[in-house]
């Protein structure tokens, strides 16, 4: 029976590596994958999906009103589908998390959704709090904080390298704008010995 999966983890845990290298796994199979991305998510280009070690791979974009599951069904029609994979699936509505749900139950198509689970306040994407609801599989894919431990949270620097407190939920780009750290030391708000402490709002 197909699944709805998340793999969920901090930034900078691989997360779109391992989508492309699960794809490349399928496509090497003679096995056709469906690649999905949030359109305002354009890092690597309009439509690709790019990783931080220099993978990449096109990929249809999709906004907040597409409708996923009718996208997965045109799909299917052309030919057999072995899996949809979705980057920055934080980004998707609580709709799309239902009809990729759907498309999983009523279609047969395993659906993979890779994503960040909080924001930089600490609170979760729309359409990672309907995942955590809806996917029969949770996979955290894992890093590190600076002092070692599991990365589950993350902070969002301004230019000076101050831990920023307030702001729109999403900005796009300027990955070097966040740090992954642990619980403890993002509710510190210390990025480590190196780092600026001071808060910024």
């Amino acid at each position: 029976m197909a699944k709805l999966y998340f793999n969920y983890s901090a930034m900078n845990a691989g997360k779109s590596t391992v989508l492309l290298q699960a794809s490349h796994n399928y496509r090497e199979r003679g096995m056709e994958t469906l690649l999905l991305t949030a359109s305002l998510d354009h890092r690597a280009g309009i439509g690709t999906i790019g990783s931080r070690i220099g993978l990449e791979a096109q990929a249809q974009t999709f906004e907040p009103q597409d409708d996923l599951f009718v996208r997965v069904e045109e799909k299917l029609k052309v030919g057999p589908l072995a899996c949809v994979l979705v980057d920055e699936a934080q980004f998707l509505s609580r709709d799309q998390v239902w009809q990729l749900a759907r498309a999983a139950d009523r279609l047969g198509v395993p659906v993979m959704c890779f994503g960040l689970r909080t924001d930089f306040q600490g609170e979760l994407f729309p359409g990672s709090a309907a995942l955590l609801a809806l996917a029969d599989t949770l996979r955290e894919i894992r890093t590190i904080c600076w002092c070692g431990r599991k990365a589950t949270m993350v902070v969002r620097l301004d230019s000076e390298g101050r831990v920023l407190e307030e702001g729109d939920q999403v900005a796009i780009g300027g990955e070097e704008s966040y740090v992954s750290l642990c619980r403890r030391h993002w509710d510190a708000r210390d990025i480590g010995p190196n780092g600026q402490l001071q808060i910024s709002l």
